[in-house]
């Protein structure tokens, strides 16, 4: 019995060896040719970055909603609304005035005719939220500072410009519209570069 027992053992050891050394080497083998991290962005290349992101916010289709005054802008060349338009309290116009008199839930098919989203609106009168007129560096500083951005963190913001609903109309603004210089995901990547970079801004 001993020596069958033996005998089976001799035979078993060798098999066991032999299936389980090639997966270790395996192993071994694909942890040393793994695809090594990407590097985390320098300070420099997340200030390149931002001014690719600042291209897109000084854009006619953001900074029209995003000007020091009280009236929204309007066109590729930012000339102030037509009309009298102007903010309101809430960022929906004003009492026989508000933005869905003429904006309606889509853009109105035809050129320069009324753009329309869902949620249509300006930025409340407490939290402005101005581009028009900023530098890369004043811009770059003013999204830094929550304070000055609604509470929203660089994450938060760069959430919001990718999946916000009224933002992304930028991208498909209707007839007789320029877009921004980049497309939407070619923004959210130089924005997260710029984030990843920890948020650096130009001199």
């Amino acid at each position: 019995m001993r020596s069958a027992v033996k005998k089976f053992s001799s035979r078993l050891l060798p098999a066991i060896i032999g299936a389980v050394c090639p997966l270790a080497l395996g192993i071994f083998a694909a942890s040393i040719h793994a695809a090594p991290r990407s590097p985390k962005p320098d300070a420099n290349a997340s200030r390149e970055a931002f001014l690719q992101v600042y291209k897109v916010f000084t854009s006619p289709r953001c900074q029209n909603c995003h000007p020091p005054g009280d009236a929204p802008l309007q066109g590729d060349d930012s000339h102030v609304h037509m009309q009298n338009v102007v903010r309101g309290k809430d960022g929906h116009g004003v009492y026989g005035m508000r933005c869905n008199t003429c904006h309606q839930t889509a853009n109105l098919p035809g050129e320069h005719m009324p753009p329309g989203n869902p949620k249509w609106s300006f930025p409340s009168a407490d939290l402005k939220m101005v581009f028009v007129g900023r530098s890369p560096a004043q811009l770059c500083r003013q999204l830094n500072d929550v304070k000055q951005t609604g509470g929203r963190s660089l994450p938060q913001l760069l959430e919001h410009v990718s999946s916000d609903e009224l933002v992304g109309w930028a991208w498909d603004p209707g007839d007789g519209r320029t877009p921004p210089p980049l497309s939407r995901a070619e923004t959210v990547a130089q924005m997260k570069l710029w984030i990843d970079g920890g948020g650096a801004c130009p001199q």
